[in-house]
């Protein structure tokens, strides 16, 4: 973890009950709300930047290998010909994803944290210097693999994506609530492996969801099949329109 979102805690704070210790967050707590006043500055800045734009803007989540860089390669491929897509990609070293995008045509920007382990929203604000905005519809925004601090900070997103691979555990939701209550979509990726796997369920998965008091959509994918892309293409597609008519409509109420 790092020191950028205060997720590094104060060992000497705990509270024991049972068998079960609990780390005390209060110091973390005061540290994230300072860091999350200026990011949600900046975060409403970079979305007044997409709505002008008529760009949606997908924040795309998951732990590490959960399939997100697989998801957005077929994704332009399915999508070419009916929306333009550009991606950020986050990781703490290399460019090997966006090198992957950039093989598809579409732009790609790389950003390398160190050892930050989430995007936060002047990250992406310098990425977009390097990214043309004109011709787009759809920008893709690849967050560093982890369940827990990318959650936290708003990037100046429309819309959450959370993955859950099949060769994760299907409690997941359970385990790392704070993500998948800001989800706006859980993706339930890797399908073609789940009869390897064997024990992952995506009922289950689901119900997990659901006890977090959340009645988002979840869509079941294969990114290396096809299969479910075309729901998930649906969707993308859906948001998209409706960002589109939301600024049409703003700009004949300013217009007349």
């Amino acid at each position: 973890m790092c020191e950028s979102c205060g997720c590094v805690g104060d060992t000497g704070h705990f509270e024991v009950s049972g068998s079960i210790i609990k780390a005390r967050t209060d110091k973390q707590v005061d540290v994230l709300h300072d860091l999350l006043r200026a990011n949600d500055h900046q975060a409403a800045h970079n979305r007044a930047h997409f709505n002008t734009a008529g760009v949606l803007s997908i924040n795309l989540m998951s732990s590490p290998g959960a399939g997100k860089t697989s998801l957005l390669e077929a994704t332009i491929v399915a999508l070419r010909g009916r929306l333009s897509v550009a991606v950020i990609e986050g990781d703490l070293e290399t460019e090997n994803d966006a090198r992957r995008i950039r093989a598809t045509g579409a732009q790609a920007v790389q950003i390398t944290t160190g050892n930050a382990c989430h995007l936060d929203a002047d990250m992406v604000h310098a990425a977009l210097h390097a990214i043309n905005l004109r011709p787009l519809d759809l920008l893709f925004i690849e967050n560093v693999g982890n369940l827990v601090c990318p959650a936290s900070f708003d990037l100046g997103q429309h819309s959450n994506v959370v993955l859950l691979s099949v060769t994760e555990g299907d409690d997941k939701p359970e385990k790392y609530p704070v993500i998948f209550r800001a989800a706006d979509l859980m993706v339930v990726s890797k399908l073609d492996l789940m009869e390897a796997v064997g024990d992952f369920d995506p009922q289950r998965a689901a119900g997990y969801l659901r006890r977090l008091a959340s009645a988002v959509p979840v869509i079941e994918l294969s990114a290396r099949s096809g299969q479910g892309l075309d729901v998930w293409i649906d969707w993308l597609i859906g948001k998209h329109t409706a960002l589109r008519a939301r600024q049409y409509g703003e700009f004949r109420e300013r217009h007349g």
